[in-house]
């Protein structure tokens, strides 16, 4: 899953970016609100985890504000050293799906983004499915048919960005956004090479092939 961190406390944003990489995140940093908006507001995220107070023309607030006013519902995580009742309070009225007061521990923010990221598959729960394939993105184990099947991360990330868009079609520029980080120089054909290694490891042990190529689009798991 693509994640979006919005603070200008520099050693803030990376160390929340290194331990959302270490749990196989793709991850973006801005570190003023002018950046922060253009990526919120133009770039496709799964999640985003925005600072309050930043420098710029635009504050947290007014990001988040932003975005559900252009009917983009980024599940949005809201960072802040001001911890009233009505600072949180403003924060969630302004479309913020939570709320997490300066000083924190990373092993919390990691708890929250996990709950965010599951709210729009709330039937799924955390295990994603396919027929005999199950996912579990709390434990990172994948089995098929009872078997346990080992994946690297970023084998692991699409597999979960194609379970969670069970039944639609998924470009590979939309794969690229999702499961690698903006900055990366990544190539359309790297999909192909991943989605081979997937298919090695998921399809071709097995008899019926669940990872579909969409001819002249992308790649889908059927429903």
């Amino acid at each position: 899953m693509r994640i979006l961190v919005i603070d200008d406390e520099h050693k803030i944003a990376r160390a929340v970016a290194r331990a959302l990489e270490q749990e196989s995140y793709a991850v973006d940093i801005a570190f003023d609100g002018d950046e922060g908006y253009a990526m919120a507001t133009t770039e496709p995220y799964d999640l985003a985890i925005i600072d309050r107070m930043l420098p710029g023309d635009y504050n947290g607030i007014d990001i988040v504000k932003a975005m559900r006013e252009e009917k983009i519902q980024t599940p949005v995580l809201l960072l802040t050293a001001l911890g009233t009742t009505t600072d949180k309070t403003t924060g969630l009225d302004s479309g913020a799906d939570d709320y997490l007061v300066k000083p924190f521990a990373l092993a919390e923010l990691l708890a929250r983004v996990r709950a965010l990221l599951r709210r729009p598959v709330e039937q799924k729960g955390t295990i994603l499915t396919a027929e005999d394939l199950e996912l579990d993105t709390t434990t990172f184990r994948v089995t098929r048919a009872g078997k346990e099947i080992h994946l690297t991360s970023k084998e692991f990330a699409l597999l979960e960005y194609l379970l969670r868009n069970k039944g639609r079609p998924s470009s590979k520029e939309n794969i690229v956004a999702h499961v690698w980080d903006y900055d990366a120089d990544i190539l359309l054909n790297t999909v192909e090479v991943y989605i081979k290694y997937l298919r090695a490891k998921v399809d071709e042990p097995f008899e019926k092939q669940l990872i579909k190529t969409v001819r002249g689009f992308g790649y889908k798991i059927d429903e």
